[in-house]
């Protein structure tokens, strides 16, 4: 059994020499290249006739104003076309726009929702701690008093009375403790 395995490893082909493998791709790029460049020549052959000179100054200049004439033609043509194009989009936008507000739907930003607190706490700490919130009903109880209904305006007192207990240091120290 040993002579026939060693008999299909020799048969076997050895692989390919890295050099000429480069070569192969090499050949074949420079074909398609050749390729291109004959076919750009019998492009610009049948395409562009080739360009005939003047002799004297005079026939020179005559061809230059030719030239600038028609690139002038070119230019205004180009103009007009992008007036053309700038004008047909803006109409196209106002259409859209005009589309929009028919069926409703305005383009303008979106509006943000408030989150109580509740949904606040709950996307802080997850949804494994179940935390409710009521801030309602921790806030005080205030009533409002009436202080102005309450006071008549001709019970104002005598203001002799209120600068002798407010003098001294003892009056002041009065005044401080009804502050606070």
């Amino acid at each position: 059994s040993r002579p026939r395995e060693t008999l299909r490893l020799t048969a076997r082909c050895p692989p390919p020499h890295p050099q000429s493998v480069m070569l192969q791709i090499a050949a074949t790029e420079l074909e398609k290249e050749e390729a291109a460049e004959a076919e750009k020549q019998n492009y610009l052959s049948e395409h562009c006739p080739p360009l005939h000179l003047p002799g004297s100054m005079s026939e020179v200049q005559e061809l230059c104003r030719q030239l600038h004439a028609k690139i002038d033609a070119a230019e205004e043509e180009k103009y007009d076309m992008e007036i053309r194009v700038q004008k047909s989009t803006k109409e196209l936008e106002d259409m859209n726009q005009k589309l929009s507000d028919l069926r409703g739907k305005s383009s303008g930003p979106t509006a943000t929702r408030r989150m109580s607190a509740d949904a606040m706490l709950k996307a802080l700490l997850g949804s494994k701690h179940k935390v409710c919130m009521d801030l309602r009903a921790n806030l005080k109880q205030v009533k409002k008093e009436d202080t102005e209904k309450e006071r008549d305006p001709r019970d104002v007192g005598d203001w002799r009375k209120n600068i002798e207990e407010k003098s001294g240091m003892e009056g002041r120290k009065k005044m401080f403790e009804t502050e606070s």
